[in-house]
């Protein structure tokens, strides 16, 4: 598409249809061939749009009106919807979300791994698709206090002002009990502070232990019939109805060649290691965070799990404790940050060899982009399962299973 500079006038008004979902949630359509994105508009619908933005090869636009709504567009259940940045699918039929997740998957897989050739399953449904979230993290600004000091979540579409939010539908009933008076205290010690103001980011995790709001605390929650210790601030997957299933799918897809023994890579406080324990005969988890690792072990002995063990490994050699299981006999799971697998960590998995590989994202992109090397290290697509840990968001986690060729 050629150079255009500026295609619209600021706040210029206008009417096009939406075409599809971006990877981010937002509908793009077209008018007069450019491509305009519209926040909060579905596929199918006839829509006016303010456009507020011109970039080199699109516009990005306000929804002023649905002139047609899609078939699949459905009332939200949170009033802030549209206004607080933390939702992008509430207007869109459970159904569609994970049909437009899948959809998503396989595009990654294909624009990003030219991994073309590769079937994506229907994604997994959650079985809670709101109250569902066990970790929530409302900011403020380190403004005077009172009840005007907004607490909540950064507005839909900026990355400064916040949404003042009492209640999250998609927050657990605990958290949403507890909010209000953590929401009180926060107002109360604004109001007493002096000096120089800063904001902040709260933390409210709903464990076994009740709501916790200090980051520091270790915290105990059961999945199935296992029980985890992690820091309440730390990494823990916060759909609790989902995981039983979530961690059963990664096991028996980490099993399925018949492997004796399995590897942990980025293994954290032990969730996939332990909660496939029982289908190996050995398991091993590996973790640059040393305190992760010590939450491992003391996982494994919290559930009795004696044939499990944890090593804190150099980045630069984090393989060196495992290399003397059979490679033709192990499985590995990867579940990286967001940004995905480093090279020097995949020159080290390519190097360790092992028969089965699951990797586990939350970020189809990033994830597509390892697979491709993968791929080309004689690494083949078995299968590609979409999971929806969070519903009425664009985020979206994936299973993949991959075999040695």
């Amino acid at each position: 598409m050629p150079f255009h500079p500026d295609p619209f006038p600021y706040h210029h008004e206008l009417e096009l249809t939406i075409d599809t979902l971006t990877n981010r949630g937002v509908g793009l359509g077209r008018a007069d061939g450019w491509v305009v994105m519209v926040p909060f508009a579905l596929p199918g619908e006839r829509v006016r749009a303010r456009v507020f933005r011109n970039h080199p090869n699109y516009s990005e636009a306000d929804l002023v009106a649905v002139l047609a709504p899609a078939p699949d567009r459905v009332a939200p259940a949170c009033p802030l919807f549209g206004t607080c940045g933390g939702c992008q699918y509430q207007h869109l039929a459970y159904e569609s979300q994970l049909r437009w997740k899948r959809d998503q998957v396989r595009e990654a897989l294909e624009r990003i791994g030219g991994l073309g050739d590769c079937a994506v399953d229907p994604t997994l449904p959650s079985p809670l698709r709101y109250g569902y979230r066990t970790k929530l993290t409302p900011h403020h600004q380190g403004g005077k206090g009172g009840e005007e000091e907004p607490i909540g979540f950064l507005r839909a579409g900026q990355r400064r002002r916040i949404v003042d939010v009492p209640e999250c539908p998609i927050a657990t009933e605990a958290i949403n009990e507890a909010l209000p008076e953590v929401r009180r205290t926060t107002r109360e010690t604004l109001a007493r502070r002096t000096g120089k103001r800063r904001g902040a980011t709260l933390l409210l995790r709903d464990t076994g232990d009740g709501v916790v709001t200090d980051p520091n605390r270790i915290v105990r929650q059961w999945v199935g019939d296992r029980l985890f210790q992690f820091r309440a601030g730390g990494f823990f997957q916060n759909n609790a109805s989902l995981l039983p299933a979530f961690a059963g799918l990664v096991a028996a897809e980490a099993a399925r060649h018949g492997a004796r023994h399995l590897v942990d890579a980025y293994c954290g406080a032990g969730f996939f290691a332990l909660s496939a324990a029982d289908s190996f005969e050995s398991v091993h988890g590996i973790e640059v965070d040393a305190e992760a690792v010590q939450l491992a072990e003391s996982n494994a002995a919290l559930n009795r799990i004696p044939h499990a063990t944890f090593h804190a490994g150099e980045a630069a050699d984090l393989f060196a404790r495992v290399r003397h299981l059979p490679p033709g006999e192990t499985a590995v799971v990867l579940d990286p940050p967001r940004r995905g697998c480093d090279p020097a960590f995949l020159a080290q998995l390519r190097a360790f060899a092992p028969r089965t590989l699951v990797y586990v994202s939350c970020d189809p992109a990033t994830q597509a982009r390892d697979l491709q090397e993968l791929a080309a290290a004689d690494y083949t697509l078995e299968r590609v399962q979409p999971v929806d840990l969070f519903p009425q968001t664009r985020h979206i986690e994936c299973v993949v299973r991959l075999a040695r060729s």
